[in-house]
Formats: C-alpha cells, sequence, structure tokens
C-alpha cells in the first residue's frame, strides 16, 4: 500500500528486530534462535527431533526455557511442557545456555503445526521467542494396490507417504499382519510376479525403524474352480426309502455356481443335492460340476447303490426331510413314527450321530443342544421337537430313535432330517464412484418364502426401517455418505448378516486453505498454508497457484520471511484419480514498516524571505503510515508533524514516517532563503536615486557653464530683431544632424549705436 507513489525498494526489517522493538524494546543484538532444519516431515507413530540453538548477550542469565505451540503477539505463550497432549512424550535435550533440543514421541496427524522455543533471562527486557519456528508436518503410509486381480496377474504394491523419505529408507511388507517373510525393499514397492490364491489378503506397509504401520488394503485374488470333491450322507450302506444327500465342496473365488449330473444327465442345481425315500432307480454314477466367470471344473464320479429292504410296520417319517434355516433362527422338525401292534414304546430321544451296531446319544443329554432342544411329540406317534438358536456348527443329519418293551423291538428313523443352517450374506461391489447406480443383495442358501420381508442396515444402524419384499437395496446415483458396512436379516428373524464394507470413491471436494499462525501476517514472519480436502481414496497430488502461477506441490506450503512481495490471493488444487478441484482463494495480506521515505519539494527549494516552501513527506508502508515527524538537520528535536511541513527558513530538512510496525528516516532536502525588499530596502533605493538626480545635476550645471564660454552665432528669432530671443547654435560637434537647441533670456547687450533698448530674452543656439 502507497501513501505516495514512489519507486518500491525493499528495505523490510528483519522480524526478530521489529518483535524486540515492539515487545521488549531492547535491540537484537546478540538475541536469535535457530532451528535446523526448519521443517520437518514425520511419519506417524514415530519421534521427531527438533534442533535448536539460541544466542544472547553477555550480561544476562537464563531463567526460564521452553517449547510453545500458539504464539499471539501480546499475550504469554503457553508452555507445551504442561499441555497433557504433550506432557508425556516431550523431552527437553538442551541446557541452560545454548542448545533448545527437544524430542516429541508418538507423533499423530494433531501435531502437524508450527512450533517456537521462548527463553527468559534475569533483566525486564530479556525475553525472547524463536519466530518462525519449527513446522511439523505428520503423514501416514499409505498402500496403493490395485482392487481385484486374476491368478497368474503380476501385480506392483507400493507404499507411499507424503514425506520425502531418505533413500535409505527400508520398507516392510505385511500380510494379514503378518510380516512377509522379514522382506526389506529398499525401494517402496512390492512385486508379486505370477500372483496366487495364497497371496490374496490384507496389506500394508512400514518403514524399518519406526512403529507405524499404514492402514490394510485388501488384495482380492480370483481364480478357477479346484479341488472339486463330493461327499454322501449318511455315509455306509443305502437301503431303499432312506434319504440321501450329496454335498459338492470347490475352491473358487468368486465363489462357483454347482450343478450335478447323473452320468451326463443334468439332474440339479446347488451345492447340496438331496434325494429323499431313495429307491433303485436312483443308483448310479454322480459328479458334481463347480463354475465361475474364470473357468470350470468337474469331480470325480461317486456311486450310489441302493439295497431294498422291507420295513415291515416299523418306517419314520419327517416332512419336510430336509431343512434349511438362518443362523440364530428356530427351527421345527416335524415328525411321526410308527411300530406294530403289542409293542409298548419305553423310551424316545433324537440323536446327532448314527453308526450301526453302536448306541447312538440322546440329543438332550448334549450340553450343546439341552438348553436349545424341546420336545413337542408323545410316546405315540408324534416325535417333533424344537431347536432354537441354530448356529452354522448344527447343519447336519438328526435321528429320531424309538425303543419298546420287546428286545427286538428298537428303531432308528434313517435317513434323517437334514438341517442346513447358513448366513445372510450380502453381494456388493467392493468399490464404486460416486454417481453410480449401486445394487445389494441379500443371498442365503436356503429357500426363503416369498413373504420374506428384508431389513438393511448401514453401520448396525436400519435404513429408515426400510423393508423390501425383494432382496435387492438399490442406492440410486450413489453418494459418499453412503459408503459404510452393510448387514440385510428377514424379519421376523433375530440374524443379522456378516457386514460387508461399500468403498465409495469420490473426486476432492470441500477443498480449503488454513493459515498457520492466524492472525496478522508482518514482512519477515513465516507462514505455513495448509490444503484439506475430503476424497477418497486421499489426495496426494496438491499444487499451490499464487493468482494463476503455480507456486508449489504437497499438502503444506511454507514461506519463510515472508515479504510484501508474497502479498497476493492464493489457492491449493486437490487430485485424485477421480478428478481435481481447487480451493476458494484465501488473500494474504502482508504487513511491513514504511520504506521508500522520500521528501518531495512543491515548487523551487529556493525562496524570499518572509515567504515558506510545502515539503511533503511519501512512504511506501502496510497499514499506510500516517504518523510523520520531520527534523532539520544536526538537530534532535521534531521542528513539524504531518504529512507535509512548511519551511520558513534556510537548511536541511527530512521526514520520518511511522506505523505500528517500525519507522525510516527519509534523505535531507535543501531549503535556501534570500533576503527580501523591506522599509530599510527600499529607504537605500530612494536615497541611491536621490544621490543619482544630484550628481546629474552638478554634472549638467558644470556642462553648461563651459558650454556659455564658446562662440556662438547669435540669429534672432523670425529675422525679428526687436525680437527678445535669440538662437545659439554650438558647432561644437558638426558631424550630428541634430542640435540640442536651449531657450534661455539675456538682457539685450548695451552698444553705443543703442541697438538694442530693452533687455529681451534670446535664444541660443548651440550646435554640438
Amino acid at each position: 500500500m502507497m501513501c505516495v507513489s514512489s519507486m518500491s525498494i525493499r528495505m523490510a526489517l528483519p522480524l526478530p528486530l521489529v518483535f524486540l522493538l515492539m515487545i521488549h524494546g531492547v535491540s537484537s543484538a546478540g538475541w536469535g534462535v535457530s532451528y535446523s532444519p526448519s521443517h520437518i516431515c514425520a511419519l506417524k507413530n514415530s519421534s521427531v527431533i527438533m534442533s535448536c540453538t539460541y544466542t544472547y548477550p553477555t550480561g544476562y542469565q537464563i531463567k526460564n526455557v521452553f517449547w510453545t505451540k500458539a504464539f499471539i503477539r501480546g499475550e504469554k505463550p503457553p508452555d507445551l511442557s504442561e499441555d497433557p497432549e504433550y506432557s508425556q512424550r516431550l523431552q527437553y535435550l538442551g541446557d541452560k545456555q545454548q542448545n533448545c533440543t527437544i524430542r516429541l514421541s508418538h507423533v499423530t496427524l494433531k501435531d502437524s503445526r508450527m512450533y517456537y522455543f521462548r527463553f527468559i533471562t534475569d533483566k525486564p527486557d530479556g525475553k525472547w521467542i524463536g519466530d518462525p519456528g519449527v513446522t511439523l508436518a505428520v503423514t501416514d503410509l499409505q498402500v496403493e494396490s490395485p482392487e481385484r486381480v486374476t491368478e497368474g496377474d503380476s501385480v506392483r504394491l507400493t507404499c507411499n507417504s507424503s514425506c520425502t523419505l531418505t533413500d535409505r529408507a527400508t520398507f516392510i511388507w505385511y500380510r494379514n499382519s503378518q510380516p512377509l517373510t522379514e522382506r526389506r525393499d529398499r525401494n517402496n514397492e512390492l512385486l508379486l510376479q505370477s500372483v496366487r490364491r495364497e497371496d490374496a489378503g490384507r496389506y500394508s506397509c512400514a518403514v524399518h525403524g519406526h512403529n507405524h504401520i499404514s492402514p490394510a488394503v485388501e488384495l482380492n485374488v480370483t481364480y478357477p474352480p479346484k479341488s472339486v470333491s463330493v461327499s454322501i450322507s449318511p455315509s455306509g450302506e443305502i437301503v431303499s426309502g432312506d434319504s440321501v444327500t450329496l454335498i459338492c465342496s470347490s475352491d473358487s473365488n468368486p465363489p462357483a455356481e454347482i450343478s450335478w449330473f447323473k452320468g451326463r444327465t443334468f439332474v440339479g442345481s446347488g451345492r447340496i443335492y438331496s434325494i429323499s425315500k431313495i429307491s433303485s432307480d436312483d443308483s448310479g454314477e454322480y459328479k458334481c460340476r463347480s463354475r465361475n466367470q474364470h473357468g470350470e471344473k468337474y469331480s470325480d464320479a461317486v456311486t450310489l447303490n441302493v439295497m431294498w429292504v422291507s420295513s415291515a410296520d416299523w418306517g419314520v417319517s419327517y416332512s419336510p426331510s430336509h431343512i434349511c434355516a438362518l443362523n440364530d433362527s428356530s427351527v421345527i422338525m416335524s415328525c411321526t413314527y410308527t411300530y406294530p401292534t403289542g409293542y409298548q414304546i419305553k423310551n424316545v430321544f433324537w440323536t446327532k450321530a448314527f453308526i450301526r451296531g453302536e448306541k447312538p446319544p440322546d440329543l438332550s443329554e448334549d450340553p450343546e443342544y439341552s438348553q436349545r432342544l424341546q420336545y413337542l411329540g408323545d410316546k405315540q406317534q408324534n416325535c417333533t421337537i424344537r431347536l432354537s438358536h441354530v448356529t452354522l456348527k448344527d447343519s447336519r443329519m438328526y435321528y429320531f430313535r424309538f425303543i419298546t418293551d420287546k428286545p427286538d423291538g428298537r428303531w432308528i428313523g434313517d435317513p434323517g432330517v437334514t438341517l442346513t443352517v447358513t448366513d445372510l450374506q450380502v453381494e456388493s461391489p467392493e468399490r464404486v464412484t460416486e454417481g453410480d447406480s449401486v445394487r445389494l443383495t441379500c443371498k442365503s442358501s436356503c429357500t426363503l418364502t416369498d413373504r420374506a420381508t428384508f431389513i438393511w442396515y448401514r453401520n448396525s444402524q436400519p435404513l429408515t426401517e426400510r423393508r423390501d419384499r425383494n432382496n435387492e437395496l438399490l442406492l440410486q446415483s450413489v453418494r459418499r455418505e453412503d459408503a459404510g458396512r452393510y448387514s440385510c436379516a428377514v424379519h421376523g428373524h433375530n440374524h443379522i448378516s456378516p457386514a460387508v464394507e461399500l468403498n465409495v470413491m469420490y473426486p476432492p471436494k470441500s477443498v480449503s486453505v488454513s493459515i498457520s499462525p492466524s492472525g496478522e501476517i508482518v514482512s519477515g514472519d513465516s507462514v505455513t498454508l495448509i490444503c484439506s480436502s475430503d476424497s477418497n481414496p486421499p489426495a496426494l497430488n496438491f499444487s499451490w497457484f499464487k493468482g494463476r502461477t503455480i507456486v508449489g506441490s504437497g499438502r503444506i506450503f511454507s514461506i519463510s520471511k515472508i515479504s510484501s512481495d508474497d502479498s497476493g490471493e492464493y489457492k491449493c488444487r486437490s487430485r485424485n484419480k477421480h478428478g481435481e478441484k481447487y480451493s476458494d482463494a484465501v488473500t494474504l495480506n502482508i504487513m511491513y514498516p514504511p520504506r521508500n521515505v522520500s521528501v518531495l519539494i512543491n515548487g523551487s527549494g529556493e525562496i524570499v524571505s518572509g515567504d515558506s516552501v510545502t515539503l511533503i513527506c511519501s512512504s511506501d508502508s502496510n497499514p499506510p503510515a500516517l504518523n510523520f515527524s520531520w527534523f532539520k538537520e544536526n538537530e534532535s528535536s521534531a521542528v513539524g508533524s504531518g504529512q507535509s511541513f512548511s519551511a520558513l527558513q534556510s537548511g536541511r530538512f527530512y521526514c520520518q514516517a511511522h506505523n505500528q510496525h517500525g519507522s525510516l528516516k527519509s534523505a535531507a532536502v535543501s531549503v535556501t532563503v534570500h533576503r527580501g525588499a523591506g522599509w530599510l530596502d527600499w529607504l537605500g533605493i530612494t536615497v541611491a536615486c536621490l544621490g543619482l538626480f544630484v550628481l546629474i545635476i552638478i554634472l549638467y550645471t558644470i556642462l553648461k557653464k563651459r558650454m556659455n564660454r564658446r562662440p556662438a552665432i547669435h540669429v534672432y528669432e523670425n529675422d525679428d530683431p526687436s525680437a527678445n530671443t535669440y538662437t545659439a547654435l554650438d558647432l561644437k560637434s558638426r558631424s550630428f544632424d541634430l542640435y540640442d537647441t536651449l531657450t534661455t533670456v539675456h538682457p539685450r547687450p548695451q552698444s553705443s549705436s543703442s541697438e538694442y533698448e530693452n533687455q529681451s530674452s534670446k535664444q541660443d543656439t548651440m550646435v554640438r
């Protein structure tokens, strides 16, 4: 800002000097704090050493030293060692002489700021704070990895940080929190050649010598079905009328679709294939096919050999023979039984283990079932039970057993009831981009009734009591707020599915710039601009602009010893792979003391005594100087104030411009006063003029007398002798055509001839 336009010359005072003049009123000579380095970038949870030295003049003694994170001029800065957030992590390594080094342990992202060293001596003017201080930036490590890869691909994972790490940095990689055979690469990349399914997991990284481990990133390795096999339940001899269950197992990612074949004929689908009341027609070779988008594989064939046996009046009946239930629900196994007349029932029970020739255990005596099993039948025909809070471990076949009063009157209902307990599972894309349409599906291997109503949860909270008969949740134009852990349930059941993470990717938004320290910025200060943005994945690419000119990169932009040239509008640009966004501009208005102080002379510097000349003081300062003092060279006291000054006397004059940040003197200019014409001067002029007049009269008189003695030619005027005048011509100088004619009166001369009777006037004409 300019009061009067002048040449731009930088004359800003160093900040420590300005600080002392404003706060303590002492010279900066011998005072100072030095930080090395002045900017530190550290990994989260690491320890940071802030190296620092300080000096002060001789004759002072140190009374107190401390570090602070808050510095506002005019206020007492707080001691960092008394702050509960720092006291347990801060260690002072210096002394009370020259060294002020500290160690800050277990740094967090909240510790990112500027820190200052403060010391106090035994004299009132001996206080000092090292401003600008040390700027600390704390950052996370982050793993960049492809979301999904296929077995056999080459995969590269990168460990990134916004800090510039040394070339000697050694990286450690982890899978599922376990170090990868103590692998330590100097390069920050992990290369997996021909990736295998065993390489899938959650990857994180660290730098050797630092405790901090990056957040884990999931690597999903997809592959076609392998290890496909069929198991038969129950095992052993199969009798006509039995119920038989075939189970297909396969290893694949994503999970495979299962198809069943008898010989070459397709007979069913799903992981479990059940045959109730099997007959000899069902004998044959069975195999399953497992298929996903990456390929398919068939199991080896298994043979069902069905034996025919007459059961007479004995056969237990289960309806249904196969039950699929949700985890934590209650299951009713409906059952009836018959036996020949002449028998009486002595004991009935259910069992989960059946090996021919061995006594089956009573399920009601099993601690895992006793509290959850309720017998609803009787000892005549009904053998129904209820099993509550079923779990995945309860998936198996259950049998009803009854014993009569006769030795041959024992029967077990084989095959029994097959119970399959399953979780609900949410199928969702792992990552989506903001604006996409997303469909989440609540699935179960059980066939649920058409009346089933689904409830959806995000982060364990119901989605506005949303209950859809359809098992899908459609998110139209997904937003970042839709990210979270999704789970589902069926209305009327306690079980909630395991949660699945929905990761919504979006470009940077809410980009803003904060200034540290806040408040007034004075020339010589150190200023830090911090760019904040909301994006997923987190933005690692930051650029800084002053106006339209790029001036730096990184989340933090620091200006040490700021000057008025740095004034202007700044903004940052945050960028990730989905887009970029600019922040609103923030203005840096740099305050500085007067500079380029000069004196302008209104008119000439030379004046006449009694007049005055106006001198005008101009300066460049921010805020504009409003206080001006005028001095005459070699005089200590001010001779005037204000931006303009009227000089009444000769001399060399200069001005001094002041604002709250300092002052500066101009160069001196000369004013010359000449003496004017007063009444004494006029008197002198008058006397001189009179003297000259008298001199002229005297000279004229002398000249006239001399001319009267010379011959003259008398000529009567108009040839009239009676006239009383005549003309005398002086022929002194005949070379001139001009004559001076003087008219004088003389008495006519007396002669004997009486030529003249009376005295008369005559005119002498003198010819020169």
